[in-house]
């Protein structure tokens, strides 16, 4: 069974995506904040529909909640 995993506004993501974010978030265990409307390029899917795997520029393996993301 495939997993469909849909951002903020409903749209569907696939692996390889890019994604901006919707709100400033904070990266738990370091003082980082993602600011809201950075751009998240190559996104991979989990086998979780709410959560997908990315690389921001200062934060090497990250899982965000798709809820704070919309597709670019």
């Amino acid at each position: 069974m495939t997993v469909i995993v849909r951002d903020s506004n409903g749209a569907e993501l696939k692996d390889g995506d890019s994604v901006t974010l919707i709100k400033d978030l904070k990266v738990k265990g370091s003082s980082i904040v993602l600011k809201r409307g950075t751009m998240i390029k190559n996104i991979r899917l989990t086998d979780d529909s709410a959560e997908i795997e990315c690389r921001a520029e200062k934060v090497k393996d990250l899982v965000l909640r798709t809820e704070f993301v919309k597709k670019a």
